[in-house]
């Protein structure tokens, strides 16, 4: 599982994943070759970082 979220929602991001899948996340920034295609799972803005658990 992965989400991606901006600077606004990381801890939503963050709190979703544990509820939904019960691992610890990993925190990574995207790159910024990514960061300009990417958008947050919460809102419209660009994502800054990817939560996942891998």
């Amino acid at each position: 599982m992965e989400k991606y979220s901006c600077e606004t929602h990381i801890n939503q991001a963050l709190d979703m994943f544990v509820a939904e899948t019960k691992e610890f996340p990993i925190l990574n920034k995207i790159t910024e070759d990514k960061e300009l295609s990417t958008k947050c799972s919460y809102c419209e803005e660009q994502a800054t970082y990817l939560v996942s658990s891998k």
